[in-house]
């Protein structure tokens, strides 16, 4: 796995596929459909801070890379759950799904609460429309995480044996992105945004032991380090390539900057474009041109004989090279600073 001069993921095995990809010697795999949400909590200095997985370095995808919790879509999740907020049609309709595809529009949304929940801890569920479990530690909460990671039990069952209903009101949908047609795993990904509900708190995951970037035990197979950290520190620190993102998740990033609440950004998920974002890889004259349609900054044209990209004009003329462990950001015992994180 190799990254540009700043931290965008760039898999060295691209420039073939995209060649094989324009020659017809390579089909396109169908893209599963998944979810991923910007977890949000607010600071006392201004401005939300958002939950990040540094993606463990042997994932077969985007190993290494900062990412949000979520995964793929479960044929499960279309299961009848207890629901709040707007309706399947509603939904389905805000997701681009057509006329009688309420389930499929659900099982997005739930996709999105599970792996929420899965990967992070943190559940939008609650007794009735109108409350939110406030804690889900202990032994029996974690029995009931682990049995949904080992897909040993079905999110709608959880939810009917607690007596839960699913609060869709709790999450915005922000953007589309659909991996690009050369990667041999490709997802359709709706991102959400979401705040982290009062008295709840994230998975203490940490990265390994002797690591100098703090946290604590480990509590996820995909992720060896969760965070908090403000969208402009994240940003910062990709800008200076010190961590390793995908396009999807860097954009997303820089779209959480203006918001001063996490309350604002939910606001404004009702006005996002969910226009699907999809690469386009052309060869031209023996060059590859890649590119994301409205995302200027991650353009890159590859030289004839599939060498680095040439850096996008976003990038800093120089960066330092730090490590992803070794970057500014708060971990559980170092809350957020104002200087300074499925899946597509």
């Amino acid at each position: 796995m190799s990254s540009t001069p700043n931290g965008q993921w760039y898999p060295p095995e691209w420039p073939d596929r995209i060649r094989a990809l324009a020659q017809g010697e390579l089909t396109p795999a169908v893209p599963r459909r998944a979810a991923t949400v910007l977890l949000l909590r607010d600071t006392d200095t201004g401005g939300p801070a958002v939950h990040m997985l540094r993606r463990r370095t042997s994932m077969a995808f985007a190993g290494g890379a900062y990412a949000y919790p979520g995964g793929s879509v479960d044929a499960r999740d279309e299961r009848p759950v207890a629901w709040a907020g707007p309706s399947r049609a509603e939904w389905a309709a805000r997701l681009g799904f057509g006329a009688g595809e309420e389930a499929a529009a659900q099982a997005v949304v739930c996709a999105a609460v599970r792996e929420t929940f899965e990967e992070a801890g943190v559940l939008l569920a609650g007794s009735s429309a109108e409350t939110v479990v406030a804690d889900t530690t202990g032994a029996d909460w974690e029995a009931d995480r682990a049995a949904l990671v080992a897909h040993e039990l079905s999110f709608a069952d959880f939810l009917e044996r607690r007596g839960l209903v699913l609060r869709s009101d709790l999450l915005g949908a922000w953007a589309r992105w659909i991996t690009p047609e050369f990667e041999p795993r490709r997802y359709d990904t709706w991102f959400f945004v979401a705040a982290l509900p009062a008295g709840q708190r994230t998975l203490p995951q940490g990265p390994p032991t002797g690591s100098s970037a703090g946290g604590a035990p480990d509590t996820s197979s995909e992720a060896d380090l969760a965070v908090w950290i403000r969208p402009a520190d994240a940003a910062a620190g990709y800008d200076r390539g010190e961590l390793l993102m995908m396009p999807p998740t860097i954009s997303t990033l820089r779209g959480l900057e203006t918001y001063g609440s996490a309350a604002e950004a939910l606001a404004a998920a009702d006005g996002r474009d969910l226009t699907p974002v999809l690469a386009r890889a052309e060869v031209k004259d023996g060059e590859i041109v890649l590119s994301w349609p409205g995302h200027d900054e991650f353009t890159k044209r590859i030289d004839p004989a599939g060498g680095p990209a040439a850096p996008p004009a976003h990038t800093p003329a120089s960066a330092p090279a730090r490590t992803p462990a070794n970057a500014p950001m708060d971990t559980p015992e170092n809350p957020p600073t104002t200087t300074g994180e499925p899946t597509v």
